[in-house]
């Protein structure tokens, strides 16, 4: 389970570490930076994937995802006595993520490249990576590090050893270095991350995919655009929680059942209602029901992973839905970590009556995101870059 996330210098967050719990709620007013921490996380995930520096360019590249205010924000600035101004730099350009679990901890530095004839000199260059021990980094428990090129690893006799000399600045440590000889932890937390999974506003409209047949092979998880929902739902039937399944979509839709119709391979999703002579096809769902058809697929995997984030799940969805969606997501929180990022206030507040669920509103202050909640910061260290 990750018990902090840290962000620095991304979009409108400019510090923020947060302590986390089982089930985690994030929510705020339009524009106050929710959405900015999902896709940060989602960044995170992406370095395990080795395409951190991809991602970074389908949202304009460096320059347009970094913090735009000043370096430091004064206590005149904050209180209003003066205005916000650019100061002179103390510090070089840098996007920080990272995160601890129980095991591991994990941290990168993205900066701004050195001036170069290259075409791709404003690709962001990683400028350090460390991977830990405990809660917090420390220069006493860190056992992989890697600063400019150079990535060194803690061997079995406790001496820093030097793994690779010339790695590119696009290529991250955790896919480079990971070894199952002399670094087994990168490949452990590099797996891990590997395993997060994210789900962000799935399709409903008419053309949908998951409104049409589908050729179905077994299917533990569900893809990220739900195109595989009839097979995703049967594969839970046969081998997942079908009692659940039954239970969830009761629950929701009250007398309902779920069922997968195959026509020469092809899977489809029907639902059988209370007075209705036959069952309602996909393609005759409202946007509401498939959402939550979608949702119970993407929590009720028969392969349920360390952690699970959701950007608004209750789009589309008639209020008499979140109750049901809360208990949903508090059964799921006992198999999966949950971060649930969304702007309703009733799911929040179905959401904060679960024990031990984790709570924090986001707002703008001075072009800043910050949490209202106040809370014990965890503990945090950046690793240092190399001179």
């Amino acid at each position: 389970m990750l018990i902090t996330i840290a962000i620095s210098n991304y979009r409108s967050i400019h510090d923020l570490v947060l302590p986390l719990g089982r089930l985690n709620v994030i929510s705020g007013a339009n524009g106050s930076g929710k959405s900015s921490v999902y896709k940060a996380i989602r960044l995170l995930a992406e370095t395990a994937q080795g395409g951190v520096i991809a991602s970074l360019a389908r949202e304009g590249g460096l320059r347009s995802t970094l913090w735009a205010g000043p370096e430091r924000l004064s206590a005149g600035m904050k209180a209003g006595h003066q205005p916000v101004q650019g100061t002179l730099r103390r510090n070089s350009v840098s996007l920080r993520l990272g995160f601890a679990d129980e095991d591991y901890g994990y941290a990168i530095d993205l900066g701004l490249a050195a001036p170069s004839p290259s075409m791709f000199a404003l690709d962001p260059e990683i400028k350090a990576e460390a991977v830990w021990a405990g809660e917090a980094l420390s220069a006493r428990n860190v056992f992989a590090q890697r600063n400019g090129p150079h990535v060194s690893i803690l061997d079995e006799s406790g001496k820093r050893t030097s793994v690779l000399k010339n790695l590119p600045s696009f290529d991250s440590m955790m896919t480079h270095a990971a070894d199952p000889r002399n670094a087994m932890e990168l490949l452990i937390l590099r797996d891990r991350m590997r395993g997060w999974r994210f789900y962000d506003h799935f399709r409903t409209d008419p053309e949908a995919a998951a409104r049409r047949a589908q050729i179905g092979t077994r299917t533990p998880v569900l893809a990220s655009d739900g195109s595989d929902l009839a097979a995703a739902l049967r594969t839970i039937i046969e081998i997942g929680d079908d009692a659940g399944l039954a239970q969830a979509v009761d629950d929701a839709f009250p007398g309902s059942t779920v069922e997968i119709a195959v026509n020469d391979g092809a899977f489809e999703v029907q639902m059988r209602q209370p007075g209705l002579l036959r069952p309602l096809r996909a393609a005759e769902f409202s946007d509401g029901t498939l959402r939550y058809l979608l949702l119970i697929a993407a929590l009720m995997s028969p392969r349920p992973p360390s952690l699970l984030v959701l950007n608004e799940p209750e789009t589309s969805l008639h209020p008499d839905l979140i109750d049901p969606l809360a208990r949903l997501l508090a059964r799921i929180s006992h198999a999966s970590q949950l971060i649930v990022v969304t702007h309703s206030q009733p799911l929040v507040a179905a959401l904060e009556t679960i024990n031990g669920a984790m709570s924090f509103t986001l707002a703008k202050r001075l072009g800043e995101t910050i949490v209202l909640q106040e809370h014990q910061p965890p503990a945090w260290s950046w690793p240092a870059r190399g001179r």
